[in-house]
């Protein structure tokens, strides 16, 4: 199946029947989320894979209690950097001459350009930067979910101070901004699963200039 036949597909799942993914699945998911194109490549993200009952239980109370939440086989949070620091921006450029084996001399101007910057600007600004990044990962885990034959829905309904404080994100120096159950859908109780997808006609969408 190609892309587009994939995205006409794929919704967001309303109801699942609780039925465990393969691990070799999610791993699949997982490593796409890995290699996501990011801003300067720093990945300001970390992802948390909720699998426990009793704390998936918890996330669905703050989380408008909807049921995927706990139905799911695997509950993915999206948990983005409370700041850039000079600490993380290095740790990635270092990580990138370990890898290649070699340092650039533009390369490290731009390293050097990132920390003239990013570190003194404002957290809140630097946080919502980094949370931007969360939404590309979060796109390439819903496709390649989709590849894997399985369904997933993109939540942003959930109160994110207390996300936080169930996975004691601040001592981490993160912020949860999105949800995504993954596992497969609940035929009989999915209210969405037999309507037609609705999307903009190109013509409204797309401007060529």
């Amino acid at each position: 199946m190609d892309y587009i036949n994939l995205l006409n597909k794929r919704y967001a799942t309303k109801a699942m029947n609780g039925i465990v993914v393969p691990q070799k699945k999610i791993d699949s998911i997982l490593e796409a989320i890995r290699l996501t194109p990011t801003s300067s490549g720093l990945q300001p993200f970390e992802i948390f894979v909720i699998t426990d009952k009793e704390v998936k239980s918890k996330i669905k109370e703050i989380a408008w209690n909807q049921s995927q939440v706990t139905d799911c086989s695997h509950l993915l949070v999206f948990a983005a950097w409370d700041h850039y620091t000079a600490d993380r921006i290095n740790h990635m450029f270092d990580l990138t001459n370990e890898i290649r084996g070699f340092k650039n001399e533009g390369w490290e101007n731009y390293r050097q350009q990132l920390l003239s910057n990013y570190p003194q600007r404002d957290p809140q600004k630097n946080f919502e930067h980094a949370a931007r990044q969360t939404y590309i990962a979060l796109m390439s885990a819903i496709t390649q979910a989709a590849v894997e034959g399985l369904d997933s829905t993109p939540m942003e309904g959930f109160d994110s101070l207390a996300l936080d404080g169930i996975l004691s994100l601040q001592e981490k120096g993160l912020k949860s901004t999105l949800l995504l159950p993954i596992g497969y859908r609940d035929v009989d109780n999915d209210w969405l699963v037999n309507l037609v997808k609705v999307r903009k006609p190109i013509k409204d969408l797309i401007n060529h200039i």
